[in-house]
């Protein structure tokens, strides 16, 4: 009675998906361009940084337990 045209979406459901699936995808792809790391550098901790300044000499080393003690505990 029907041909195979009526089986499943045809090619005009597939031009439908397209039509949805492109501008969706777009959006996605721009949300993770904005929200990414600048140039992929990973984020520092606390102590990370608070080493790296004990380590050029900004500080001295009272300091740097003090500080030290104060984030870990």
């Amino acid at each position: 009675m029907y041909g195979y045209e009526h089986v499943g979406m045809g090619w005009g459901g597939l031009w439908m998906v397209l039509i949805w699936a492109i501008p969706i995808l777009l959006v996605v792809l721009l949300v993770r361009y904005f929200t990414r790391d600048s140039g992929g550098k990973t984020v520092k901790s606390a102590l990370d940084i608070l080493d790296a300044r004990y380590a050029r000499g900004e500080i001295d080393r009272d300091e740097y337990l003090k500080r030290r003690a104060d984030l870990t505990g």
